[in-house]
């Protein structure tokens, strides 16, 4: 056998080599029986549809996904880690987070969020501590129909500017198109360890309040728009 047919026998055989185990490689990764993996440490894991929409994100705090609505991604960085999660359409729809540090100060957050349509969280269970200071409970928020989109195009443009007088003043007026999002009920415990129930009107303003302070005295005050109590039971002494 000469030489060179020896050669020409093996590069057929590297190519068919390399064949094989591009193919092993993926049918691998293309194969629908499911996989056990006993552990498995990453970053980021993204679950998408078949068609590649994005429908959670389990992250770190450096890889946390900002949120998108209508395909428009928010540009700002979350400190915090947790899973997000999205719509049918690929828009944010809530998630749970978590932080909290005792470096510097003890400074601590979780959140599980539920997003109204197109807009900010709309239902949510949520802790913040900030040097022993702490609150937590469950809130109500009363949002817009108007989509987020418009807010998130202005304050994006704003961020994209030089740091400096401008770029401040025009997150200031993107932040100024808004609309209110009113909190409507909340449930919890406030930072004085008094545990309450507020039911606020449309605008916000809390209109009846039960509470039992931390040494357990309970009241249950009437309020008018202006926030002034109207009625307490037991009455004010």
């Amino acid at each position: 056998m000469t030489i060179r047919r020896q050669l020409r026998i093996l590069q057929v055989y590297a190519a068919a080599s390399v064949i094989v185990a591009a193919f092993l490689v993926f049918t691998a990764f293309t194969q629908s029986t499911p996989q056990r993996i006993d552990e498995l440490s990453v970053q980021r894991l993204n679950v998408v549809e078949a068609d590649g929409t994005l429908r959670a994100v389990l992250s770190n705090r450096a890889r946390m996904h900002p949120g998108a609505i209508d395909g428009v991604t928010m540009n700002r960085t979350r400190s915090v880690a947790g899973m997000i999660f999205f719509n049918d359409q690929g828009d944010e729809v809530g998630g749970l987070t978590f932080a909290g540090t005792d470096k510097g100060g003890r400074r601590a957050q979780g959140e599980l969020m539920f997003d109204q349509l197109k807009q900010d969280q709309t239902i949510g269970i949520n802790y913040n501590e900030n040097d022993g200071v702490r609150t937590a409970g469950l809130q109500v928020w009363d949002r817009s129909d108007r989509p987020l989109t418009e807010l998130i195009r202005a304050v994006n443009a704003a961020n994209a500017l030089p740091p400096g007088g401008q770029r401040d003043a025009a997150l200031k007026a993107a932040e100024a198109t808004a609309t209110p999002g009113p909190r409507r009920v909340f449930v919890g415990k406030n930072t004085d360890r008094s545990a309450s129930v507020s039911l606020a009107d449309a605008n916000g303003k809390p209109r009846l309040v039960l509470t039992v302070s931390a040494d357990g005295n309970a009241s249950i005050a009437f309020l008018d728009a202006a926030g002034q109590t109207v009625q307490r039971i037991p009455a004010s002494k």
